[in-house]
């Protein structure tokens, strides 16, 4: 996972854009870096992660901000070669799930909550809102972030798993999740294969995603334009199939049939016990 000692900071920072983006970087330091850098690794090596690793990753987690202090996610670890394959076929049969020694499944948990109020002999109904749902997701959504930086930081490699999403209510039975416990993504993590390098993917310019004061579209179809022009030359140099970013997005989000069983996410919340309101 390291870089190159003579790279600058503009050139990791316009590394991450496969052009020329930026002019200047006024401040560097080694989490910068980190960031920078980041790349999704699909080739590991079968070498379990030191003790101590997945405790460590998960205290960066939990040091992550939570809406109102509520903690309102859980995180499951799954070490067992079967189970990983097991969720590996749920997840459309991606080999770097059952290949890398750890799959973390990141978890929107209402449950806790629910029972803490059954305890106190509470009758809440927080939990059945759109919005507690939501901070659920997005509490957990920054956790694993940390642990994806975290991870990095010691030199592991990392991919997330959103098609865990695919089979939601059939990963809630391999993991033996109570109702109000919703996956929300796995997070697969491990040493890098040196013999199978990931490369940095660049983003799209800033010209499409920052605004300032007001949003903004008048440079967007510009910057689209370029870069599909950068990605296909990224896929390219990959040896992947080359296809110009707009027209990937259109076609994942064409229809229901393009969302490999996302379309019924609703339906599946609801049977794992979730009231939104």
């Amino acid at each position: 996972m390291g870089k190159p000692q003579d790279f600058s900071p503009l050139d990791l920072a316009n590394g991450r854009y496969g052009r020329n983006e930026l002019t200047e970087v006024p401040d560097f330091n080694s989490t910068l870096e980190v960031l920078l850098g980041h790349r999704s690794v699909r080739a590991f090596v079968p070498e379990r992660l030191a003790e101590g690793t997945l405790e460590l990753l998960i205290a960066a987690g939990q040091s992550a901000p939570s809406s109102s202090n509520l903690q309102v996610w859980s995180v499951l670890a799954v070490e067992d070669p079967l189970r990983r394959a097991r969720l590996s076929q749920l997840a459309g049969n991606q080999v770097h799930v059952a290949q890398a020694p750890l799959v973390l499944v990141f978890l929107a948990d209402l449950a806790r909550v629910s029972t803490l109020a059954q305890q106190q002999g509470e009758t809440i109904s927080g939990p059945d809102y759109l919005d507690t749902y939501l901070m659920a997701v997005i509490d957990a959504a920054l956790a694993a972030q940390n642990v994806v930086t975290a991870a990095e930081s010691l030199g592991l490699g990392s991919v997330y798993i959103g098609a865990l999403r695919n089979k939601p209510e059939e990963v809630a039975a391999e993991l033996g999740l109570p109702p109000k416990v919703f996956p929300v993504f796995g997070l697969v993590i491990g040493q890098p294969d040196p013999l199978r390098p990931a490369s940095v993917k660049p983003r799209l310019s800033q010209r499409a995603v920052l605004h300032r004061e007001q949003y903004s579209v008048e440079q967007q179809d510009a910057a689209v334009a370029d870069y599909d022009a950068v990605i296909t030359a990224f896929q390219r140099s990959q040896g992947l199939p080359q296809q110009p970013w707009s027209q990937q997005v259109v076609s994942r989000l064409r229809g229901p049939e393009a969302l490999n069983g996302r379309d019924r996410l609703l339906e599946a919340i609801s049977n794992l016990g979730f009231t939104l309101n």
